[in-house]
């Protein structure tokens, strides 16, 4: 099961938020070692002040995280134009009210993982972004990532559209991709992890996506 919080609404979800960001410093800090900012355990950027909209994989039996992300405007702060802006050939960016970054994702070290196989978080994940974005009227979304989960993309028939060259970031060989958003590429992520069904069960009136301000600019040659 999906839920979405809203970055402004972090209070109501405190222990959620709190188990994304204490996960996130796990996973980034602990196990890949890289260099962000951990705080009484917990895993926070300067991204996150930017009222994101976070997605967070809950166990049904348990209520724990087992894995999330976020997901920001392209026309505001984001990673891939704030933080890694080499990826981008010169001149060239993306920025339109119709495409997201997401960031951040991650999954609970502590799963069991088939060798060889998905683990079904990571699908839900993916199938939790194209199910926002279909919902949310976007076109794509864009993301950062390590050479390592360009596998697992194709793995999940959900294969990115490479923006610019590979950069080494650190020990890291880091992509940046574009990412369908379609029925039919949540049919093919049904498929390949079993979840034919929406993992998002509701979105409650109260559920205001990002803020999506009126700009021109598109993914283009600038």
């Amino acid at each position: 099961m999906i839920k979405l919080i809203n970055g402004h609404d972090q209070s109501s979800f405190k222990e959620v938020v709190e188990q994304i960001f204490r996960m996130r410093a796990e996973v980034f800090s602990e196990r890949l070692g890289w260099s962000v900012k951990v705080q009484n355990g917990m895993e926070i950027d300067v991204f996150d002040d930017y009222d994101p909209l976070y997605l967070a994989s809950i166990d049904p039996q348990t209520g724990r995280v087992q894995g999330s992300l976020r997901l920001l405007p392209t026309t505001g702060p984001n990673m891939l134009r704030d933080v890694f802006p080499a990826l981008l050939p010169n001149g060239e960016r993306v920025e339109s009210p119709l495409i997201w970054e997401s960031s951040r994702f991650c999954t609970d070290p502590g799963l069991a993982r088939a060798p060889g196989k998905l683990h079904s978080v990571t699908i839900e994940l993916f199938c939790g972004v194209i199910e926002v974005g279909l919902r949310a009227g976007l076109d794509c979304v864009v993301s950062v990532y390590g050479a390592g989960m360009s596998r697992i993309f194709r793995r999940a028939h959900w294969p990115a559209q490479t923006i610019g060259q590979p950069y080494q970031y650190g020990d890291v060989l880091t992509h940046a991709g574009i990412f369908e958003i379609s029925q039919d590429a949540r049919q093919r992520l049904g498929v390949a992890g079993g979840h034919h069904e929406p993992v998002i069960k509701s979105f409650t009136p109260s559920m205001e996506f990002l803020p999506r301000p009126v700009t021109t600019q598109g993914y283009a040659n600038g």
